[in-house]
C-alpha cells in the first residue's frame, strides 16, 4: 500500500512549535524562533532521512522534534504554574497562555500517538492493514480487517484500514478534553501512562483557565 502522507504531522509539530510565539516570553523555553526553528530542521532532516531510506535516523530525528516540543510544553506549564499566584503576568496573558498549552498539548500527544503506536508510520507503511497496536480504533472491528492481514489479494486490501495522523488528533484532543480515550480503548501501558501525562497537563491547563473565570466573577 501507498505510505501514508507526512505532511499533517508536520504542519500540526510547526503550528505547536509556532504557538511559542504567543506565549509571554517568560513561559518560553529560550526565544521563540529557538524552538521553531530547531523543530523545522528536525522536521526537515527527518523527511530527507526517510527520502533516503535511512529509517533509523528518520525515527531518532522525528523523536528529537517531539522531545524538543514536549520539553518546551513541560516548562510553559511549570512557568504558568510559578507565575499564576505571583501576579508575574497580565490576567489575560495567563488566559491565553493556559489556552495556547492547552492546545499545544493536544498536538504534541497526537504526534506522540502516531510515532510510536505499531513500531512507528515506517513500519505501518509496510503493512496491508492495522490489526496490532496501542490503540484498539473502532475501524478494527470491521469484517475483513483479519483476512487482510492474512492475504495479499486485491479486495482484502481494498478493505484494509490503517489510523493516519487525524485518528490520533482525534484521540488526544478526546484525551484533553474528556480526560479520557472515549471510543478508542487503550491496550499498553505506554500508552496508558502517556495519556495520563496527557490528561494532567490538560487539566491543569483547564484548572488555570477556569481559575482565572473565577477571579473574574
Amino acid at each position: 500500500m501507498a505510505p501514508q502522507p507526512r505532511w499533517p504531522v508536520a504542519l500540526a509539530l510547526l503550528a505547536a512549535a509556532a504557538l511559542h510565539f504567543v506565549l509571554p516570553r517568560t513561559l518560553v523555553m529560550g526565544p521563540p524562533w529557538v524552538v521553531l526553528g530547531s523543530v523545522g530542521i528536525l522536521i526537515a532532516l527527518a523527511w530527507y532521512a526517510r527520502h533516503l531510506h535511512h529509517w533509523k535516523l528518520n525515527e531518532l530525528l522525528s523523536y528529537t522534534a517531539l522531545g524538543v516540543l514536549t520539553a518546551a510544553l513541560v516548562f510553559g506549564l511549570a512557568a504558568l504554574l510559578y507565575a499564576l499566584p505571583r501576579r508575574l503576568e497580565a490576567p489575560s496573558a495567563l488566559l491565553r497562555s493556559a489556552a495556547v498549552l492547552w492546545l499545544t498539548n493536544v498536538l504534541v500527544f497526537a504526534g506522540w500517538y502516531w510515532r510510536l503506536d505499531a513500531g512507528g508510520p515506517n513500519e505501518r507503511d509496510f503493512r496491508i492493514a492495522h490489526v496490532r497496536g496501542a490503540f484498539l480504533f473502532p475501524q478494527m472491528l470491521l469484517p475483513g480487517a483479519d483476512a487482510a492481514m492474512e492475504t495479499d489479494d486485491a479486495e482484502s486490501a481494498q478493505m484494509s484500514w490503517r489510523p493516519g495522523f487525524v485518528d490520533y488528533l482525534f484521540l488526544a484532543f478526546n484525551t484533553s478534553t474528556a480526560f479520557s480515550p472515549t471510543d478508542v480503548p487503550v491496550l499498553s501501558r505506554w500508552a496508558k501512562l502517556m495519556m495520563m501525562v496527557q490528561a494532567v497537563i490538560s487539566f491543569t491547563s483547564v484548572a488555570v483557565i477556569a481559575a482565572r473565570a473565577v477571579n473574574i466573577l
